[in-house]
């Protein structure tokens, strides 16, 4: 049998140092190869035609052309294939990279900001090799995704052939939405940028989102948010009073959760231990809002690789609650969503740009309630 063909890699850096890195932790994979290597973003275009890679890793700061120069020149060579970029972990490299994904990237890695070679290979093969092989494996019908190299490797569960949606969202008698509780990942700061701003100012109940992201780059990411959204749009602090007309993100390295204290709910952010490899997680958030409201959330999962959300959905649903996910189409990586759906658990599966009118429309034709009984 033929053994089937290797997903090849594109490595745009103006560092040899950093691109030996990378080479070798990618030529360690059986699945993958190098395509070859460009020193800056124009070097990199005059050699897209010919090598026409799967997934593009790209550096920032480069000479001559830099990273976020050359993403628009790369769409309109190849618009569909995946951009890695490659980010320093620091406050300029954060916001370069929501720069990046705002300009048509598909996701990021993160690398320290002066590299430690001792230290960074595996740091940087955790973070990398899954999510190429995640966006690869979009061209896929049932992409099997994972978050480490260890889950990647690992068997995935066994799930049924197609979605099931669990029945139409009708709410029962007397139940009602109190909370919207959403998690995501890979392309997640892109879809929340569409999906959030349907929400309109005065939206009756609060929202809590878990967004797999490392420090600082969610505090930005809150910031852009609110400049696009009529909602105000926070980074979440432990003690703050959930309230209607909110959005919380959780903040990076930490998880959080909703909890009630003295008859009010409160939020918590903790850094107990990663749930599926993340920290902050979608389990943990859900699970917490199935354990305060019971019935009355909404859960919303979005686009994202891996299975994070899959168990708090399942505590969601048993609890009464409904739940949406993100449809395959319209989805960067259709990890997250697609396990919910896969598993029966969802009411709805809907293209991106239908989940913010619906939720808009079950929240706005019921009667709003905070009280926690």
């Amino acid at each position: 049998m033929e053994s089937s063909p290797k997903n090849s890699v594109l490595i745009v850096d103006d560092s040899v140092v950093v691109r030996k890195v990378l080479k070798d932790i990618i030529s360690r994979d059986k699945d993958l190869e190098v395509a070859g290597f460009a020193s800056n973003g124009r070097l990199a275009l005059a050699r897209l035609q010919n090598l026409r890679p799967d997934v593009i890793l790209l550096d920032i700061e480069m000479p001559e052309m830099d990273g976020l120069e050359a993403i628009p020149e790369i769409r309109k060579i190849l618009p569909q294939v995946p951009i890695i970029m490659f980010s320093t972990l620091t406050q300029r490299g954060a916001e370069a990279t929501l720069d990046a994904l705002t300009l048509g990237a598909t996701d990021y890695v993160t690398k320290p900001s002066n590299m430690d070679i001792d230290f960074t290979p595996e740091n940087i093969a955790q973070q990398l090799i899954p999510k190429i092989k995640a966006l690869c494996q979009k061209k896929h019908v049932n992409p099997v995704l994972a978050t480490s190299p260890a889950a990647a490797l690992a068997k995935a569960p066994s799930l049924p052939p197609s979605p099931q949606v669990r029945s139409p969202l009708i709410a029962p008698v007397g139940s009602r939405v109190e909370i919207v509780a959403i998690g995501v990942s890979t392309g997640g700061p892109e879809a929340l940028a569409k999906f959030l701003p349907t929400f309109p100012a005065g939206f009756p109940v609060p929202i809590v989102i878990a967004q797999h992201m490392p420090p600082l780059f969610t505090s930005l990411l809150a910031e852009r948010l609110a400049s696009k959204c009529s909602m105000d749009v926070r980074e979440a602090k432990s003690g703050e009073l959930l309230e209607p007309g909110l959005i919380w993100i959780a903040p990076g390295d930490y998880h959080l959760a909703v909890s009630q204290e003295g008859g009010v709910v409160r939020l918590r952010t903790h850094q107990e231990s990663r749930e599926n490899f993340c920290r902050p997680s979608v389990d943990v958030l859900f699970r917490s809002v199935a354990e305060v409201f019971g019935s009355r959330a909404l859960g919303v999962v979005l686009t994202g690789m891996g299975q994070d959300g899959l168990k708090g959905c399942e505590m969601l649903h048993a609890g009464g609650s409904h739940i949406i996910v993100q449809d395959e189409a319209s989805s960067v990586v259709w990890g997250m969503p697609g396990f919910v759906a896969r598993a029966g658990l969802a009411d709805k599966i809907l293209h991106l740009d239908q989940i913010g009118p619906e939720i808009v429309h079950r929240v706005l034709n019921q009667t709003h309630s905070l009280q926690v009984h």
